[in-house]
């Protein structure tokens, strides 16, 4: 659906678009269409605050969602939408499919404009350089001519296609009586274009195409890079929303099942979970025994066992038989929705990370507009004639185009990038070496992170081979994890016949007439120990048995990473404290952190408890470098000030991560500092070039002593010094 239809929609019947909260308030979520920058979310904000009855609105800028709470009777979801539309922007209902087709359209409409400007760009270049080479002294009035004309043929139709971005923006923001940084720059393209055509009519020596097409070219540039970035912030609330069950099994009051959406399912109802299916919201079991996996919660890979009378939280997936739960929470006060909310609490603030370019550039519209009138009018008052002043004011929008203070952040960001890239991490977050070169505190998650995140049989030397090979053809009849790893460390073989497999328990079969068991401490009749309990617990052991033989016992560990040591090591020494944040018990815990050498560590941590453990740390004034690779890290890795993911991560991790590791090393994350504390330092320099180009810019187009196109070389100059400035980057180290 698109916003007019949406907005026809929603002035007849806003019904379906519009739920209502547990004390009575009204609420709707909207994706607005338009909004790039910090001074979007304040004016939409601004604007639906003033509404009468609205108690509140949220902008989320990597989410493009508006959130709008109101009380019915002073205001309404059609006077809502109508408000967003009148301050420039477009509103329809929050989907993120729809929202991720709109913005792969966005995307391939940017890359169009940005095609035709540059091929644009490059042909009337080609025919310009003759008359910058001074050769048109060489040719006659009428060649000179046909040049101009044959580069308006060009410049004229690419430079209207391409420069629709930033037309569409800025007289959207003009209808509604407000200026955007968008107005300069399609006055700019305007203007350019049209003193070139009067030129070229009048027979003129100069005309300006080429600085017509070369500035949409340049701008696309970035506006292309931010549109990428925006859309892979966006891409977490999609793997979120694919944890959550859209319709579930419920059980009637007379027996019967009926399929319902997880939407309508309300505390009390009673469900049926069979093997394979995700809890649509928070249960608690009823009937049955099984093993589930709730790695969702925990982020350990190891199933646990389910019994009657004990809690699963929504996305929990039952992996044995089936289990008779009741419903204790509505989907959206379950696990999954809280995560959602939790990242995108994060992304908010993230959101809200105004950077100095931002603010400088806030100025710009104002300034320039008003420079540019001022020296219209003032070189008209001074008797130069229209043609020569207004020929000084493009010249003055033209070279004081935010280019080199646009190219400042995102150049370096490029050069850092792609460095990173090569040593193994891919950087998706545009500004999140800036935030990297900020952090202070670093963070790591333990099962996945530090640890690579699947168990390893670690005494397999002290069992005889036979024994390994009769528990290893029982094991690969089985998806357990422990039997994966015990399977992995025999290696290829037969399967055993007629196993059979007790959830929870373990497996069992009858070879050379024996009974074999491989299992639990208790299952399989070994004789309880001094570690038992734990045994029993930490599900980090099995036990192989042939009829009374004595059993056998099979450790499993999660092994650390061979370098995780090294790095937290190196992470201290550059100024960083190192704390570590797991879902996992004490004692596994307790063991990884002093293998690793962290002496702050947290365990047995749930996806509420991460993030509340980093909004106290927010609170103190710390920047944290976060590092996870679970789902339950999902929320804490959008809350950091920068965060970082395996490869080997949950694809909502992966998402709401600002890097992804591309290989089981950490020591990129060191490089990574390095790097983003080096690009911080070109960005400043980058910033002060900017300032003092637009120092002696600005009184130089003023008095006429630069030509539109001159203007437009200068602006590219600029840019190329601050790029090639950046590229220092790549020779570091």
């Amino acid at each position: 659906m698109t916003a007019a239809t949406f907005s026809q929609a929603l002035n007849i019947d806003p019904a379906p678009f519009v739920r209502r909260d547990a004390k009575g308030a009204s609420r709707l979520e909207l994706a607005v269409k338009g909004m790039r920058c910090a001074g979007c979310i304040a004016k939409i904000e601004r604007g639906i605050n003033a509404l009468p009855g609205v108690e509140d609105a949220r902008v989320n800028l990597s989410t493009a969602k508006l959130s709008v709470r109101w009380r019915e009777g002073r205001t309404s979801a059609a006077a809502i939408v109508a408000r967003v539309n009148e301050l420039g922007f477009e509103a329809f209902p929050y989907d993120p499919d729809s929202l991720l087709r709109h913005d792969e359209d966005e995307g391939r409409f940017l890359l169009r404009c940005l095609a035709v400007a540059g091929f644009a760009a490059s042909n009337v270049m080609f025919l310009s350089i003759c008359i910058w080479a001074g050769l048109d002294g060489e040719m006659g009035e009428g060649t000179r001519t046909l040049f101009h004309w044959l580069s308006g043929l060009i410049a004229i139709p690419a430079a209207l296609y391409a420069g629709r971005p930033f037309f569409r923006s800025a007289f959207a923001s003009l209808a509604v009586g407000r200026a955007n940084m968008d107005v300069p720059i399609t006055l700019g393209i305007l203007l350019a274009l049209g003193l070139s055509v009067a030129e070229a009519l009048q027979g003129g020596r100069y005309a300006y195409f080429d600085a017509a097409v070369s500035l949409p070219f340049l701008l696309l540039i970035g506006r292309y890079l931010d549109h990428v970035l925006r859309r892979k912030a966006r891409a977490a609330a999609l793997d979120l929303a694919a944890m959550q069950t859209v319709t579930a099994t419920r059980i009637q009051g007379d027996g019967r099942t009926e399929t319902v959406a997880a939407r309508d399912i309300a505390p009390g109802d009673r469900l049926l979970l069979a093997a394979g299916d995700r809890a649509p919201v928070d249960v608690v079991v009823e009937t049955g025994a099984s093993e589930a996996d709730v790695s969702l919660v925990t982020g350990e890979s190891l199933p646990v066992a389910v019994k009657p009378g004990e809690a699963l939280r929504a996305g929990s997936v039952v992996l044995g038989q089936s289990l008779t739960v009741k419903a204790t929470a509505r989907v959206q006060d379950s696990l999954v929705a809280e995560m959602a909310r939790l990242l995108e609490a994060g992304q908010q603030t993230r959101g809200r990370y105004v950077r100095w370019a931002d603010r400088a550039s806030a100025l710009y519209v104002p300034t320039v507009h008003g420079l540019a009138l001022a020296v219209l009018i003032g070189g008209m008052s001074f008797g130069l004639e229209f043609s020569v002043a207004l020929t000084n004011a493009i010249a003055l929008l033209i070279i004081t185009c935010p280019c080199a203070l646009g190219l400042a952040v995102p150049a370096v960001q490029i050069v850092a990038t792609s460095r990173l890239f090569r040593a193994g991490l891919l950087v998706k977050s545009g500004d999140a070496l800036e935030r990297l070169a900020e952090a202070d505190v670093a963070v790591f998650d333990k099962t996945g992170t530090l640890t690579f995140g699947h168990p390893v049989l670690k005494n397999a030397a002290a069992i005889p081979s036979t024994k390994l090979a009769l528990a290893a053809s029982l094991a690969r009849a089985s998806k357990h994890p422990l039997s994966r790893a015990l399977a992995v460390a025999f290696g290829s073989g037969s399967v055993a016949a007629d196993v059979r497999e007790t959830p929870g328990e373990g497996l069992e079969a009858q070879v050379d007439g024996a009974r074999i068991r491989l299992g639990r401490t208790e299952w399989i009749g070994a004789a309880p120990g001094p570690d038992s309990q734990e045994l029993v617990s930490n599900d980090s052991h099995l036990w192989l048995r042939e009829g009374d033989a004595v059993p056998v016992r099979f450790d499993f560990e999660d092994q650390l990473r061979p370098d995780a040591a090294d790095v937290v090591a190196a992470i201290g020494r550059r100024g960083l404290r190192v704390e570590m944040l797991s879902g996992d018990r004490q004692a596994p815990a307790r063991a990884a952190a002093e293998r690793a050498g962290i002496s702050n560590w947290h365990a047995a941590n749930d996806p509420k408890q991460k993030a509340e453990y980093l909004e106290t740390l927010r609170a103190q004034g710390l920047r944290v470098l976060m590092v996870g690779d679970g789902l339950n890290d999902a929320a804490a890795l959008a809350l950091a000030h920068v965060s970082i993911s395996p490869g080997t991560a949950a694809d909502a991790s992966q998402s709401a991560a600002d890097m992804i590791l591309q290989s089981d090393a950490l020591t990129p994350i060191v490089e990574a500092i390095d790097i983003a504390r080096a690009a911080r330092r070109l960005v400043f320099q980058n910033f002060a070039f900017a300032a003092v180009y637009n120092a002696l810019a600005v009184p130089l187009a003023a008095f006429g002593l630069v030509t539109p196109l001159i203007a437009a070389v200068a602006m590219s100059a600029s840019s190329l010094i601050v790029m090639l400035n950046a590229l220092r980057l790549s020779r570091r180290g």
